[in-house]
């Protein structure tokens, strides 16, 4: 059984729906320090450095540095005054998502078809264009700081180009040679012979004040045309502490999933929660998760490279895998092919649905606050989020809010 990285809408015939969403064109990050944060998604998780945005290429604002890695293309930016919106939010909220933005055929009738639709404008088309190509951009927003960017491309930046090599934007340049860049290709050159397997974003996970959950739901779904793919309530994800509930939207090819979580009540304080306590009570993208079509290899590579994951409990696996071999067997599924030892001593999670199982693992927060994280997930069949393990990793993050002074 194998798990193949989903192929984008065709580009071939421009389709009638203005909102059909073809791909995650990138994500975002506001930073506090685009190049040093750029060392620090490179080393830790593999990413190549690719592109610079700066002051040499014509920004005079802020700082834009691309990393990719297979099918995932981040954006850091760095504002470059005190009154740059991206040193604003920083100062607010501390490193996180700023934008997830979409590939689309048409940027502006996107925009206008969402705003018809409800949406709040973030910013109007914007159009960048050079000798080669165009970029056209446009936003709306969405909870909290995000924003959902429509792109479409022309030219020299059209996707296809970009996902070869091809330069991202009118005023970025490639890290190739040059002065200043030898750090830049040593780490590259690393990645390369040293690759993570990160192929793709497999979902994006946000979080959202009590009560506010269901109000963003159907934003989804009267904007962007999303349905509820999975919904899990406060009987699925609690703990004897705390809980959450999570309904997961999906676009209309379920190429693109993004759960919404609110807190619910509990003796404790959840992990949503604790998110928008240190996020200035705004809601926020609380994690990403990062396909790889082998959770092993992944796993070992980031721990190689002093990634910090949850740590589960020896109990775990003591009952992982009669619950995990029970629900395949019932579905008339192979049993986990990966070795049991090697996914036991890597503390990777396990779980199983009808459809087949799943691999995943989250590591601990990103930056000194307690908000942006990232899950790495392999999917054998399995189309849900590890229900079974709800309780096993809730517990987990609950021992970390409390070394921390928040649970």
């Amino acid at each position: 059984m194998t798990t193949a990285t989903p192929a984008p809408a065709s580009l071939g015939t421009k389709p009638g729906d203005p909102l059909q969403l073809i791909d995650v064109d990138h994500v975002q990050f506001y930073v506090g320090n685009a190049k040093q944060a750029a060392f620090f998604y490179a080393h830790c998780f593999g990413f190549q450095i690719e592109q610079v945005g700066d002051l040499t290429t014509g920004y005079r604002d802020a700082s834009h540095y691309l990393l990719t890695q297979g099918n995932i293309r981040f954006i850091l930016t760095s504002g470059l005054s005190a009154n740059h919106p991206a040193a604003m939010e920083v100062a607010m909220f501390g490193d996180g998502v700023k934008d997830v933005a979409f590939t689309v055929f048409d940027a502006e009738k996107a925009w206008e078809a969402a705003v018809r639709n409800g949406a709040e404008s973030a910013y109007e088309p914007r159009v960048f264009k050079d000798d080669h190509g165009t970029v056209t951009m446009a936003g709306i927003k969405t909870y909290g700081r995000v924003v959902h960017s429509f792109v479409s491309r022309t030219g020299a930046y059209d996707l296809a180009k970009v996902k070869q090599g091809g330069l991202f934007k009118p005023r970025f340049r490639r890290m190739e040679g040059g002065a200043g860049n030898a750090a830049v290709l040593s780490i590259n050159e690393h990645n390369r012979k040293n690759p993570c397997g990160l192929k793709y974003v497999d979902h994006l996970v946000g979080n959202v004040e009590l009560g506010k959950m269901n109000p963003w739901v159907a934003f989804y779904e009267n904007v962007l045309g999303f349905t509820m793919f999975k919904h899990f309530d406060d009987k699925d994800i609690a703990t004897d502490y705390s809980a959450l509930m999570s309904k997961v939207m999906a676009s209309g090819n379920n190429l693109i999933k993004m759960p919404i979580n609110e807190p619910a009540p509990g003796k404790k304080k959840s992990q949503v929660q604790e998110y928008l306590d240190w996020h200035q009570n705004t809601p926020g993208v609380q994690h990403l998760a990062l396909r790889t079509d082998d959770e092993l290899h992944s796993i070992a590579a980031l721990r190689s490279r002093g990634v910090d994951f949850l740590t589960l409990p020896d109990a775990y696996y003591e009952k992982v895998w009669d619950r995990v071999n029970a629900m395949l067997t019932r579905h008339g599924h192979e049993p986990v092919k990966e070795n049991h030892e090697k996914i036991r001593d890597l503390g990777i999670l396990v779980d199983a649905d009808d459809e087949g199982y799943l691999l995943q693992l989250f590591t601990k927060p990103l930056q000194d606050r307690p908000t942006l994280f990232f899950e790495i997930i392999c999917r054998r069949g399995s189309q849900s989020f590890g229900k079974g393990n709800f309780k096993a990793l809730f517990e987990a993050l609950e021992l970390e809010q409390a070394r921390r002074g928040n649970l």
